[in-house]
This record gives structure tokens, C-alpha cells and sequence, in this order.
């Protein structure tokens, strides 16, 4: 194993975080622990960092990393970069032998805000229509009553002025959310958070398409099917004139780079990006 493979913390506060480390996967590093940590260290972030924000990094994800180098940056600067997708958590235990649980943002979401409930935690939900906001509200609030919901908006689908998008920031940050819910679409998600780290003061996380499956409007696949990392399957029968080329076209291409990575293992660090990671 090579040591820079594994991104470890700088430095520790007085409260250590719940998740401290991150192993690299192609060219970017992803988190790792258990499902539980992922839950604390989230909630962790809120008490210890004004601004930050969490990736859940699946296959379209990773190759979209490798891709584009600025992309990739803004997944390694990451507070937290979770194995969404079952092929990464999968690919970790291959590559370095240990067991890593999936994190999807559609499990997490949900646990997140029964926590927050519980915790005295309040969330804004941003991005989508604001039909699936209202749907993903009412659904919060019939789980569970005393949830604190800071606020919800659906901004438009264009690029926002300076001023929309400080307005924005006025809105979400007045509101005293802690959790910041963000549904715009891989990469847009992405973008905006890192964009907005250091100026939403809240713990932001981009959870996609989670938004329609916690309020219903979409079903999921059985467990079992979903252990077998089967959901992209589901996903593009549900819509194969938009997705066909991000799964059968960015899986090939996964493939080939996780072969490569394991065959070639001279190259594998040609393109990696240098990060510190410090609690």
C-alpha cells in the first residue's frame, strides 16, 4: 500500500471527528467508516465548522472526477466524499482489504433527518420543483412532527444573478439551518456547494435524486437488489434516453480505469491530486 493512498487529518480538535480518514479510488479520495459515523460526523460538522459540505460519490461520479480535474478538486475538498454507490464500497474492500459500508444519500437523507429531529437540528431543503419540495416537507413533518424545518426554495433553472444568488445566501443562512439539503443534479450540486462553502453557514449535502424516493414519488429497488449494486439498472429503465449514456457508457469506462489502476499500479498516481484532509 502506498502512503499516499490514504489521506489522514493534520490535526484533531479538542472533540475528535467520527470518520478520519480517506482512501484514494482512481484519482480521488473518498471517505471511510462506518454507516453510523457517517450519521456523527455530519452532525459533528455542525457544532465544529461554520461551512462545509458532503459528496456521495458513485460511479458517474468518480469517472466525472477523472475526467475533469476541477471536478476533482472539488471532490477531494470535500469535508466528506461518501461511497454512495455500491461498486466503491465494494472496490475499497478489493483494494485495501477492509470492509466498507455503502452510504447513499437516499439512506442517509432520511436517518439524517430523523436525527435532526431528535437533536433539536433544523434543515433547509434546496433545489428541485417546488411540487417535490412540498411532497418532501409533508413527509418530514408526518415522520416526524418536531422536526424543525428552516426552510425550502427551488430556485430557477438558469444561471442566477449575483445579487439571486446572495440573495439566496441571505435566505438560507437567516433561517439558522444546520443541515442544508441540496438537489440540483450531478455535477451542478457539487459545484454549487463547493461555490458556497464558506458562505452558507451550515452543513451542506448533495443528496440528488434522494429528494424523490424520501417523499415517495419514486420507488426503490428491493434490498437485496440493491446490495447487488443493481439501482443503475432501475434507474436506466426509468429513463434511458437520458441515462443510457451515463451508465452503460461511464460503467464501461469504469471498468477499464479500475483495471487499469490495478494492473498498472506505476500510473496510478500520475494523476492524483495532493489533499490534506484536517478535522
Amino acid at each position: 500500500m502506498h502512503t499516499n493512498d490514504i489521506m489522514e487529518p493534520s490535526t484533531l480538535r479538542k472533540t475528535a471527528a467520527p470518520l478520519q480518514q480517506k482512501r484514494r479510488l482512481l484519482n480521488s479520495y473518498i471517505t471511510t467508516g462506518r454507516f453510523d459515523e457517517f450519521v456523527e460526523q455530519v452532525f459533528w460538522m455542525t457544532e465544529n465548522r461554520e461551512s462545509s459540505y458532503v459528496c456521495f460519490a458513485n460511479v458517474h461520479m468518480l469517472v466525472e472526477a477523472y475526467q475533469d480535474p476541477g471536478f476533482n478538486k472539488i471532490l477531494n475538498e470535500a469535508d466528506v466524499a461518501s461511497p454512495d454507490g455500491g461498486p466503491l464500497s465494494k472496490l475499497m474492500k478489493l483494494k485495501y482489504g477492509h470492509s466498507q459500508d455503502r452510504v447513499p444519500g437516499m439512506d442517509l437523507m432520511p436517518r439524517l433527518i430523523e436525527e435532526a429531529a431528535a437533536r433539536g437540528k433544523s434543515v433547509f431543503f434546496y433545489g428541485s420543483t417546488d411540487d417535490v419540495l412540498e411532497e418532501v416537507v409533508k413527509t418530514a413533518k408526518a415522520k416526524h412532527p418536531a422536526i424543525k424545518i428552516a426552510g425550502h426554495y427551488s430556485p430557477p433553472f438558469r444561471k442566477l444573478t449575483d445579487a439571486e444568488d446572495q440573495s439566496i445566501v441571505d435566505m438560507i443562512n437567516d433561517s439558522g439551518a444546520d443541515l442544508v439539503f441540496v438537489a440540483l443534479g450531478c455535477p451542478k450540486q457539487e459545484r454549487w456547494m463547493a461555490e458556497h462553502k464558506g458562505r452558507v453557514k451550515a452543513c451542506m449535502l448533495g443528496v440528488g435524486q434522494a429528494y424523490m424516493t424520501y417523499a415517495g414519488l419514486e420507488k426503490r429497488l428491493p434490498k437485496w437488489a440493491r446490495d447487488l449494486s443493481l439501482e443503475w439498472t432501475y434507474r436506466l429503465y426509468q429513463e434511458p434516453k437520458r441515462l443510457w449514456k451515463r451508465y452503460l457508457v461511464t460503467n464501461s469506462i469504469f471498468v477499464y480505469l479500475t483495471l487499469k489502476d490495478a494492473l498498472w499500479p506505476k500510473d496510478k498516481h500520475s494523476k492524483a491530486t495532493a489533499v490534506t484532509v484536517g478535522y
